[in-house]
């Protein structure tokens, strides 16, 4: 019987210390030979139906992993064109709630309305800064920054008592935190940072009277008989999230199918705890060199303030993280190791 260990080590030999997960997935074996066998397909001139079934695999797999039916999974290329679709939904000078400094891809398609009137306030207090007319509250599951985690179960519950929606942002969550996504209107992700896939695919969840969304961006796949709606105006949109897809990146999806597979025979909550474990041990750590890392408790993603510096220099000891805004970031997934916190602990004490 295969072991979580030994699943991963069959899928992954990175050749540095890989810690920036939160930027960017490395990709699994499998999934760098399906990308090979979707290239070699178009390269042959055969049949494309095994790719655009692929798709579809994606959404089945991405709707167990938010645990929502499939029929409200779109699929897409970005976390902006559905942040776009939710601003373009909202009446003129309804009021937007976020949190400060969260990420752009979420926020900015709000702001770019330009008649909406967008709030942010500290992450810790969003919750208790719904009012009655917030029309929709907006936030990162967990923040890309510093990793902090939102407390979702309260802000879903101040929405619902003041009549607000909620859209959150789950691309530094998914695949390493469990989702509800039924639990929100509106929850999208990239599928290129924590469910390991190539980039240009990205999911969004709907409600199943679609949330008054408008599908702006609909071209032909988003018909409910796609072949039949190549010519002319959409006659009849898709009766599921489908009528909000974009046109797919064949390869993107063909990859993340085998990445996603991977994810769900290892489980969330297995790499949960695993990511939890190695993130924990790295604050112990920073503790005992006299650092202190920003709260983020609960969370795969640790900032440390004023060690942005380093980072080119562990860059060039093969050890890959991220400078936020002046914090040393590390992000740790399923592919990393104790070793791998012990030499960054190593090499920050140096």
């Amino acid at each position: 019987m295969e072991t979580f260990e030994s699943l991963v080590r069959a899928e992954f030999a990175p050749e540095n210390t890989y810690l920036n997960t939160a930027s960017n997935g490395l990709l699994p074996a499998r999934t760098v030979t399906a990308l090979h066998d979707a290239v070699r397909m178009r390269a042959e001139g055969l049949p494309l139906g095994p790719l655009y079934e692929d798709v579809e695999a994606v959404r089945a797999s991405f709707a167990r992993l938010a645990a929502v039916p499939v029929e409200r999974v779109a699929t897409g290329a970005s976390v902006a064109e559905y942040g776009g679709l939710i601003a373009a939904a909202l009446p003129v000078g309804a009021e937007v709630l976020t949190a400060e400094a969260d990420f752009a891809s979420l926020v900015n398609p709000f702001h770019m309305r330009g008649d909406l009137k967008v709030r942010a306030v500290p992450l810790e207090r969003l919750a208790e800064s719904v009012r009655p007319q917030t029309a929709l509250v907006a936030v990162s599951a967990a923040q890309s920054a510093d990793g902090r985690v939102a407390d979702l179960a309260a802000v879903r519950e101040a929405a619902v008592a003041h009549g607000a929606r909620t859209y959150v942002d789950a691309s530094q969550s998914v695949g390493w935190l469990p989702l509800d996504a039924g639990a929100h209107d509106f929850v999208a992700a990239v599928g290129f940072k924590w469910l390991l896939g190539p980039h240009g695919a990205a999911f969004c969840t709907v409600p199943e009277d679609f949330g008054g969304l408008t599908p702006l961006l609909a071209g032909w796949v988003a018909g409910e008989l796609p072949w039949e709606s190549c010519y002319g105006p959409v006659i009849e949109l898709a009766h599921s999230a489908r009528r909000f897809d974009v046109s797919p990146g064949l390869f993107s999806y063909a990859g993340l199918r085998a990445s996603l597979e991977l994810i769900e025979e290892l489980g969330v909550d297995a790499v949960h705890s695993h990511d939890l474990a190695l993130a924990d041990r790295f604050r112990a750590g920073l503790t005992a060199l006299g650092h202190e890392p920003l709260p983020s408790p609960g969370s795969a993603i640790v900032s440390v303030p004023g060690l942005g510096h380093r980072q080119p220099g562990l860059d060039a000891a093969g050890l890959q993280l991220s400078d936020r805004a002046g914090n040393l970031r590390a992000s740790f997934h399923l592919y990393n190791t104790e070793a791998d916190v012990d030499r960054l602990l190593d090499a920050l004490s140096g």
